[in-house]
């Protein structure tokens, strides 16, 4: 009573939205300021603030699943430079098994200091386009060991007392494949990292050294407070559910993910027992990940104005077990652990929709797809592209599914086809919507996505492929069906093979690659869908005459324009008989 009290109710507004607007703007300057296509189009990036503990105290609107990848970053820089923190200072890492998440993910955190004190971090952390290692971009899909990944980089200082490491900087540069790139990303980190210092900074200026900590503190115990009052409000229990990886791009073995969720009280268990152990290929992940989906699917049944602060976490408990692809020890390789960070938020999901029925969507297609193309022009310049090709949402309890939008968890953007053709040798010859794709139901899935690249501006390119999807399809909820499996084919020497989930390969001048998503998964009994959206679906060229009647009981007119009554009656009421049968 005595905090809630001192809880001025429009100094705390101010405050708690002063804050994430800072983290806001630090985003803001990562995108004017960025030069790859990762950072500036994509988005793969996050901005944040913590306490002088290391607390996250407001995540910018970026990426929800660095949510909980961050305070642990912080965490591996007190334990290294707590004693010998200066004005000035930036520190930067991205060793996964001392606080970072995968090699091409920087983490960048500059102390924000009022007189001799530290207040807290001004932090980043961004894919960048290349970090050595066997793959361009460092998302390799062969990788046996984190040794091949490319550069590891304990936490180390980038500038002490305002002074650049310049050996740490030479490192960087001769040891990354388009040191331009890369080295113009970081100075961009430097620039957002400074933003949010002189934000805090500003902060004080205006409410004073006491009142700025108190609330900075007072934030996390509201999250908390807050997060604990809804929890409660959840029907008490466990919840299991298990999903699959469909390989690691080693061997053809599908990797399960298990989860169950313990909820008692104001408390939330995630439980990971029962999961694949760490497996020999690319897609094991560290535990930081593991709390980041667990966070990121709680977050998606919470009120929305909740802040994003180490508050929020508090209530939420992960379990793990060393050695296992959701904790992988070293030196397992981790590039390609987002497809595990994906599969894992589904697989908490589906636990969530048998806690809560109504209000979970389908299973649908986040940012499984990434493609690192890279090789040299006639004239010996290097080029790296990558791209990433996001698929499309579930069906909700209410709505169909949203088309091609980066999943929940990745909230990544699109490359636009412009970028890719002016900023590598690619030409991106389709990029569409596929009909007939999205799994059925009352509300159903989004469609699958394809975009086809063809290699046209260079002799030669290695591509290393990752996606997921093709034999495990995104799940459906309350009677809906998943949708189509995901594919991918490669045309090469006058031929057109289908190719698994992940490969590298060398292509030539005039070779091309074509992804396809998996469908999105349905909601509901496909015969409780309203006629006319069925309809609107085929007037929109998403679905096909002939698919409304087979898989929705809807017969069409014959010029497709509208309903045949009579004859839908008597489809569905064939279809409804022949399911009772089932």
């Amino acid at each position: 009573m005595a905090k809630e009290s001192r809880r001025d109710p429009i100094t705390f507004e101010l405050m708690q939205h002063a804050i994430a607007a800072i983290a806001d703007q630090m985003a803001v300057t990562v995108v004017r300021t960025a030069r790859s296509t990762v950072a500036k189009e994509v988005m793969d990036f996050s901005t944040a603030l913590c306490n002088a503990d290391g607390e996250l105290v407001a995540l910018g609107l970026c990426l929800p699943l660095m949510l909980g990848s961050i305070p642990p970053a912080v965490q591996a820089v007190l334990k290294r430079f707590r004693n010998d923190c200066h004005p000035g200072d930036v520190y930067v890492l991205n060793d996964p098994y001392d606080g970072g998440a995968h090699l091409p993910d920087i983490y960048m955190f500059k102390p924000v200091f009022i007189g001799d004190s530290v207040l807290g971090f001004s932090c980043t952390v961004m894919h960048h386009a290349d970090i050595g290692g066997i793959a361009a971009g460092g998302i390799s899909s062969a990788a046996t060991e984190i040794y091949q990944e490319g550069l590891c980089i304990p936490p180390l200082k980038l500038f002490d007392r305002g002074k650049p490491n310049e050996t740490l900087l030479s490192m960087i540069r001769r040891n990354v494949r388009v040191p331009e790139t890369v080295m113009a990303d970081i100075s961009s980190q430097v620039a957002a990292c400074s933003e949010g210092e002189e934000g805090l900074t500003a902060l004080v200026q205006e409410y004073g050294l006491e009142t700025t900590q108190w609330y900075l503190r007072d934030l996390l115990d509201y999250s908390e407070e807050r997060t604990r009052d809804a929890i409660r409000k959840l029907p008490d229990g466990e919840f299991s559910f298990s999903d699959f990886l469909d390989d690691d791009g080693l061997t053809t073995d599908p990797i399960p993910i298990r989860v169950t969720l313990k909820k008692q009280g104001d408390e939330l268990t995630a439980d990971f027992t029962g999961t694949a152990p760490q497996v020999k290929g690319a897609i094991n992940m560290t535990r930081s990940y593991a709390l980041s989906s667990f966070y990121f699917a709680v977050r998606c049944i919470l009120d929305p104005d909740i802040p994003n602060n180490e508050g929020f976490f508090r209530p939420l408990k992960v379990v793990t077990v060393p050695g296992t692809l959701v904790d992988a020890l070293p030196p397992a390789p981790v590039a390609s652990r987002v497809l595990t960070a994906i599969r894992a938020s589904d697989t908490l999901l589906g636990a969530l929709a048998q806690m809560l029925p109504e209000r979970i969507l389908a299973c649908g297609v986040a940012t499984d797809c990434n493609i690192s193309v890279s090789g040299y022009y006639p004239d010996r310049r290097p080029f790296v592209q990558l791209d990433w090709l996001p698929g499309s949402w579930g069906g909700r309890p209410d709505k169909d599914g949203i088309d091609h939008l980066a999943g929940l968890c990745s909230n990544f953007s699109n490359t636009p086809v412009e970028v890719i053709e002016i900023e590598s040798p690619l030409l991106v010859e389709e990029y569409s919507l596929v009909p007939d794709t999205a799994g059925v139901g009352k509300f159903r899935g989004g469609l699958s996505v394809t975009r086809k690249w063809r290699l046209r501006g260079a002799e030669e390119a290695k591509v290393h492929m990752r996606a997921d999807r093709l034999k495990f399809l995104p799940y459906s909820l309350q009677g809906g069906k998943p949708g189509c499996p995901g594919q991918t084919l490669l045309s090469a020497n006058g031929a057109i093979r289908q190719m698994p989930s992940k490969f590298q390969i060398t292509i030539k001048r005039g070779d091309w690659i074509q992804h396809q998503t998996a469908g999105a998964g349905g909601w509901g009994d496909v015969l409780g869908r309203d006629p006319e959206r069925v309809l609107k679906d085929v007037r929109d060229g998403k679905i096909s005459a002939e698919h409304a009647r087979d898989e929705y009981g809807v017969a069409l007119s014959p010029d497709g324009r509208s309903i045949d009554r009579e004859r839908t009656e008597a489809l569905r009421a064939a279809l409804r008989k022949q399911n009772s049968r089932a």
